[in-house]
């Protein structure tokens, strides 16, 4: 069986994030959607609403699942039994950094490859700490997030 694990903070998942696992999905018998849990870092949303949030995300695709990690990314994947990690680059920019993590993963795990995925161009410009920003001004995210999170996403700003 081949295994891939998508790491990410998903904080909280988008529309760009949604479509690189639908591709991974089709590319593998198992994506792992790994939300990191780093107790350094408070994010927007605790880890447990960002995996159920990703839950709903992937309730259509029977060969994904997520979990939560911490520590360091290829003991999850040794853990896991993957032989590969996915990465959605949106800019060149993102490649930079991008290689130099995957660089470092390899000479960790040998074994261990590194897909990255572009995202699609029309999505090139979402992340998550835009929608986070958008949201807190009361903006319209309904393009830049999953529609099976759009209210709870919108709601959580409200506040």
């Amino acid at each position: 069986m081949r295994i891939a694990v998508y790491p990410g903070s998903f904080d909280p998942v988008t529309t760009g994030h949604e479509d690189i696992i639908f591709r991974a999905a089709a590319l593998f018998d198992e994506v792992i959607v790994a939300v990191l849990h780093n107790p350094s870092k408070m994010g927007c949303f605790p880890v447990n609403q960002r995996l159920e949030m990703l839950k709903k995300v992937v309730a259509t695709k029977p060969n994904v699942r997520v979990a939560a990690w911490d520590g360091m990314l290829v003991d999850f994947v040794r853990q896991q039994g993957a032989c590969a990690v996915i990465r959605g680059l949106r800019q060149v920019t993102d490649f930079e950094s991008e290689m130099t993590m995957a660089q470092v993963n390899s000479h960790l795990l040998p074994d261990m490859e590194t897909i990255f995925l572009m995202t699609r161009p029309e999505q090139g410009c979402i992340s998550s700490s835009i929608v986070r920003e958008v949201a807190s001004f009361g903006g319209d995210i309904s393009a830049f997030v999953p529609a099976c999170i759009s209210g709870e996403v919108q709601d959580y700003f409200r506040k």
